[in-house]
């Protein structure tokens, strides 16, 4: 695996600090245009590939690496990534070296934050010469970088967005489905007071898992109230806040489901330092079913997200589409819906009964 970092690797470090952006003004060309002679690409006139190359030499632009991939074919994948989840990063990761490593791929990684640095990290990564761009959450919900790729002319997989674009090829499991059938095995336990703990707002599976938890709730008669919703950020930090907010109330909820398992493992810190006994006295599940999930004690219940196989699949079909368009050929967009799995173990269990719920 070869990692870059917010700066350009060594052999792009340009004096004057362009981009592809700068390269393209200079030109009077796209970025696009550009990408595609860094590439090495055959669908550029001479006139223009001319053009281009004297810009990039104006600009002290030295595209070396990308140069020899293209002559040697090496396909390059990058990874853009912005995941406050370094558990649900470090299982991606795994699945993408390790069908990188079985097509003769090799991956770069870019992290970015807010809109300014999404656009210097893709940056980034075209002038490293990458053929296509994996995009896990959150990014893969944004507008922003899916219409820079597209206008740049690389390949783009969003990997585990609930709403994909139809054209962008996805990677995805029923965020909603997963959800709903958490509920009820809450349900079936007996559980009726079941809290919540949001995921980010910014992310389409967040909505979905929500939307999931109040159909649920309704479908059973119950009622939705304020107080047993709490907003986190799939933090395991915005996880610890909003435990204490749920377990504060008295009586507190006999269940809460979290919409990820770094912020179902805080309930579970938060329930311990109370004194709470896990699961007699309080229920806790997660989303993901990352390794934090089998580390913490009890074993959490959550939903299994095949993260590792999503992250060879999506790479599986990045490489797809690469081969596609180097051979001319028209390459639609593909949605690939995986299964997910309830995973139902030593945190969640049948309600108390009694008076047995405390603040």
């Amino acid at each position: 695996m070869a990692t870059s970092n917010k700066a350009a690797p060594a052999a792009f470090d340009n004096a004057s600090g362009a981009t592809v952006h700068d390269v393209a003004r200079v030109a009077g060309v796209s970025a696009m245009t550009v990408s595609r002679v860094i590439n090495g690409r055959a669908s550029v006139s001479a006139a223009t590939r001319g053009k281009v190359e004297a810009a990039i030499a104006s600009l002290h632009y030295q595209p070396n690496l990308a140069a020899r991939a293209a002559r040697t074919g090496t396909l390059r994948i990058g990874l853009l990534y912005s995941n406050p989840s370094a558990a649900f990063l470090s299982e991606f990761l795994v699945g993408a070296m390790d069908q990188c490593r079985q097509g003769g791929g090799q991956l770069l990684l870019e992290r970015c934050e807010d809109l300014a640095s999404q656009r210097a990290a893709i940056d980034c990564l075209v002038a490293a010469g990458v053929d296509g761009i994996l995009v896990p959450p959150p990014l893969c919900d944004s507008p922003q970088v899916l219409a820079q790729l597209n206008q740049m002319g690389i390949p783009a997989i969003a990997v585990a967005t609930a709403r994909p674009s139809p054209d962008v090829s996805a990677v995805r499991i029923d965020d909603y489905e997963g959800a709903l059938a958490m509920m009820r095995h809450l349900l079936a336990l007996g559980h009726r007071d079941i809290g919540f703990i949001e995921g980010d707002p910014a992310h389409t599976p967040a909505l979905l898992r929500r939307q999931a938890y109040d159909d649920a709730m309704r479908g059973a008669g119950l009622a939705v109230t304020p107080q047993r919703v709490a907003q986190g950020y799939f933090t395991y930090r915005s996880g610890l806040d909003a435990a204490r907010r749920l377990l504060a109330q008295a009586p507190h909820p006999s269940a809460i489901f979290a919409s990820n398992d770094d912020m179902a493992a805080a309930t579970l810190a938060v329930a311990h330092g109370m004194g709470l006994q896990v699961p007699q006295e309080l229920s806790v599940c997660g989303f993901d079913d990352t390794p934090v999930a089998t580390t913490v004690w009890p074993e959490l219940s959550t939903i299994h997200q095949p993260i590792a196989d999503m992250a060879r699949a999506a790479v599986t079909l990045v490489i797809d589409e690469i081969r596609q368009r180097r051979a001319g050929e028209i390459a639609p967009a593909t949605h690939h819906l995986m299964a997910f799995t309830l995973m139902a173990r030593a945190s969640s269990g049948p309600v108390a009964r009694g008076p047995s719920r405390r603040a």
